[in-house]
């Protein structure tokens, strides 16, 4: 037995401002995981040599404390969409 289908296109309204706002937060958000994919990286390939593990270390360090950057450019962003006075409702945890 089968259901019936009611699929019925989805309309969210947000504004031009709103748009642009978003768009910008997320180029942030992915500029920043690109340079933590860096750190690891670039740490990762120093591990192989015991004289530069030192160095590795810290590249390490540097990316997991650049992670928290990422909550921080989300709660920005909210904070900037709700001065503006847009609705957050529409967002989802799979943002950015």
């Amino acid at each position: 037995m089968t259901t019936p289908r009611h699929d019925h296109p989805l309309n969210i309204k947000i504004g031009r401002e709103e748009l642009v706002i978003r768009q910008r937060y997320e180029v942030v958000s992915i500029c920043n995981d690109i340079v933590i994919a860096i750190w690891f990286i670039v740490g990762s390939m120093l591990f192989f040599s015991e004289s530069t593990t030192f160095a590795a270390t810290w590249l390490f360090l540097i990316g997991s404390v650049q992670m928290m950057i990422r909550p921080g450019i989300r709660l920005v962003r909210r904070v900037h969409l709700q001065k503006i006075g847009t609705q957050t409702s529409h967002e989802t945890a799979m943002d950015f």
